[in-house]
């Protein structure tokens, strides 16, 4: 069996990721037939172009992020949430009250933990776009597709953290305060994604990096299509300039 040995920068990450959401059965049927609602998110901002086919500004393509401290990003200046209806772009405003279980709500995590179960941390006091969707998201059955990097993985539990942190609790924040919630659903790494791209068998073997590799994650993978998946794996690293 043949073996290889790749590292993705975050950005890299979300590129190979975003491609294979793509792949996703039930996201390749949601886009010929169905709705799929694209939460914000950098990691969705990739997701988004994927399905689109269009550039988008991945910083405005956000709520909230982390550069150094938790923030969010002013509402003057996020882009709006992107829906596509049996492939076509619609207004993502209100779409959640018309989808169904055959439909498909993309939602990105800041937090992965040893149990696989992906966590998202809420600044906003009722919740945000995370307090309003997945309500509907949980009862109606709604397919929860969660693409996140190996890179947020940490060592402790998501369902503890939420049950013991939140906004009213915390005192002091380098940023905004937040809460967490657990999400339920499908979640999407890269270990997922080389294997939905051909890989008979990956896991990460490194993680961490210096001089802009900070955040990387080394894998190894094996299978026939190594060779196929390492070739994709440089073109992405030759789109360096559009990540």
């Amino acid at each position: 069996m043949k073996q290889i040995q790749i590292t993705l920068t975050p950005r890299e990450s979300k590129r190979i990721i975003a491609m294979g959401v793509k792949k996703l059965p039930v996201v390749r049927q949601a886009l010929k037939k169905g709705i799929i609602l694209i939460t914000l998110g950098t990691t969705n901002a990739y997701v988004a172009e994927e399905l689109t086919g269009k550039k988008i500004d991945h910083l405005r393509y956000a709520a909230g992020y982390i550069d150094g401290t938790a923030t969010v990003v002013p509402q003057d200046r996020r882009l709006p949430m992107i829906a596509l209806k049996n492939g076509k772009e619609v207004n993502g405003d209100g779409v959640i009250n018309e989808m169904t279980s055959q439909d498909v709500v993309i939602k990105g995590a800041n937090a992965l933990d040893p149990e696989g179960i992906a966590g998202v941390m809420m600044a906003n006091p009722a919740g945000g776009t995370t307090g309003t969707i997945l309500g509907a998201v949980m009862a109606r059955g709604i397919n929860l597709v969660i693409p996140v990097g190996i890179e947020k993985s940490i060592p402790y539990s998501v369902t503890k953290i939420s049950r013991r942190i939140g906004i009213e609790r915390c005192s002091k924040a380098t940023g905004l305060p937040v809460g967490m919630m657990p999400l339920c659903g499908t979640v999407i790494t890269e270990v997922e994604v080389l294997t939905l791209l051909g890989a008979e068998d990956v896991f990460p073997i490194g993680a961490g990096g210096v001089a802009g590799g900070e955040g990387s994650i080394t894998l190894c993978v094996m299978g026939d299509k190594a060779e196929e998946i390492f070739e994709l794996v440089q073109k992405v690293k030759e789109r360096k300039g559009e990540l």
